[in-house]
């Protein structure tokens, strides 16, 4: 990419910490890609659209752990399971054949899994020595008949959440607008009930969470064009410009889409969280006063009654063993405060909360959840995150995967978030799902073992016999 397409990415008009600064974000130092480089957050952003080809253009090592890195899950095709790559070789570098094998590669994906389409990710090699993917994709297309999305996401270019940004303004450039919805099928039409269509941006459907909120936005006449992109498939995304509202879901990563998109095409869009009970009832609150549908506004406050009364029952006994309990939460990014509020939902007190990759619109909803004084952790260092548990008196720790071990060896009890896992937490039967797993990971037996003193430890020496 150009230098003044990434300050373009950069300089973000509907971010609130841009707009306090004339240069938009600032660029990564060096060693800042720690979380993730440019490449990394760029792949992660697409790879849950489940039907196309995803390669990654440069060595074996960018590749890494691509098959199942994440877990979102799709109810299709498991095409974006398949870790796919040229594997360029010294040679390939020294002779010139980065183009040539992209083009080959392209061609294997296309005969062997026939994809929707086919994602190349470039990365930092093949970007040094000028290889024009735009070229390659553009030419592959023309010749295999299947749509080529070039995704210039070079590692070196900044950090993952500059990448989540390239991410988006490739699919806003080469997919979105490229098809027209179909139909709505006569049998999922509601009688009397103007159905509306309605984006997900930013939703990666991690441990299934889309899932969980998907019947009910069917129950209420949405129809959910693309969650872009947990679960979603190309033509999907093809068809978000034909929308009437969007929600973003994580406003770090794709935020610069619902504001193209409601430039371009006259799309409101709002912010919003389906962690906790109280935030997933705001959220479809949210898409009824954008679409200012009063019909629309009664479902939808019929339909929260419905489902908080019957969370609050199956809450009930597990509230009254997690009411009061201390919790340090370390995550980034929108769960930075959307998992506050899921806390706070039962009765737990946050004692202080990451905030490694969050904006400044996510600090100010933290403040606004814990009050002015809130306290927030940005670094990262695993020792010196065990060593803010112990001095807040915390009962448990959220957090990410990578603090596992370290935490479970320090015998503290752990709960992870991250983007990884298997399960779902979001919306109404997330939320007791959380639950449970909160109960399990602070009343475990486990604890009261690995922090008594063994029983040979109590006895004293012998003395020794002259």
């Amino acid at each position: 990419m150009k230098p003044e397409e990434i300050q373009a990415l950069m300089n973000e008009t509907a971010c609130a910490h841009n707009k306090k600064s004339k240069s938009g974000c600032a660029k990564p130092a060096p060693g800042a890609t720690q979380g993730g480089c440019c490449f990394d957050g760029a792949r992660n952003a697409l790879l849950p659209v489940s039907d196309v080809a995803h390669i990654v253009h440069g060595p074996i090592g960018c590749a890494g752990s691509s098959w199942d890195n994440r877990g979102t899950r799709s109810s299709g095709p498991d095409t974006y399971r398949i870790g796919m790559t040229t594997d360029l070789s010294d040679m390939d570098v020294i002779m010139g054949r980065g183009e040539k094998r992209l083009f080959q590669s392209i061609r294997q994906a296309v005969e062997t899994h026939e994809p929707a389409a086919v994602f190349v990710y470039n990365t930092c090699v093949p970007a040094l020595q000028g290889d024009d993917i735009d070229a390659v994709a553009k030419a592959a297309a023309q010749r295999f008949g299947v749509p080529v999305v070039p995704v210039d996401c070079a590692g070196f270019y900044g950090n993952k959440n500059l990448g989540n940004r390239i991410a988006g303004d490739a699919a806003y450039k080469h997919i979105i607008g490229t098809r027209e919805p179909d139909p709505v099928p006569p049998k999922k039409e509601i009688p009397g009930v103007v159905r509306h269509d309605v984006n997900l941006i930013g939703e990666w459907n991690v441990g299934g969470e889309f899932w969980n909120v998907s019947p009910l936005f069917d129950e209420l006449g949405l129809r959910v064009l693309c969650s872009f992109s947990g679960d979603s498939r190309f033509r999907e995304v093809q068809t978000m410009h034909r929308a009437e509202a969007s929600m973003v879901v994580c406003s770090k990563a794709m935020l610069h889409v619902a504001r193209k998109l409601e430039d371009d095409y006259s799309i409101p869009w709002f912010e919003g969280s389906f962690y906790g009970v109280k935030d997933t009832s705001e959220a479809f609150r949210g898409f009824a006063r954008l679409l200012g549908d009063a019909d629309l506004s009664a479902r939808v406050e019929a339909l929260i009654a419905r489902e908080e009364a019957r969370v609050e029952a199956a809450l009930a006994p597990l509230r009254e063993r997690l009411s009061g309990k201390r919790v340090l939460i370390f995550t980034g990014g929108y769960k930075s405060w959307s998992v506050v509020s899921a806390m706070q939902d039962l009765g737990m007190i946050v004692v202080a909360t990451g905030t490694e990759k969050s904006t400044e619109e996510d600090k100010a909803r933290i403040r606004e959840l814990m009050g002015p004084d809130a306290r927030m952790v940005s670094d990262n260092d695993q020792t010196a995150l065990i060593g803010v548990y112990h001095e807040c008196e915390a009962d448990i720790l959220i957090a990410g995967d990578r603090y596992i071990y370290p935490t479970l060896k320090s015998r503290i009890p752990f709960l992870d978030i991250d983007h990884v896992r298997r399960i779902g937490y979001a919306a109404y039967d997330g939320m007791i799902e959380l639950a449970r797993n909160l109960d399990h990971a602070v009343h475990s037996p486990v604890w009261a073992k690995v922090r008594s003193r063994p029983a040979w430890a109590e006895r004293k020496p012998a003395r020794a016999v002259a």
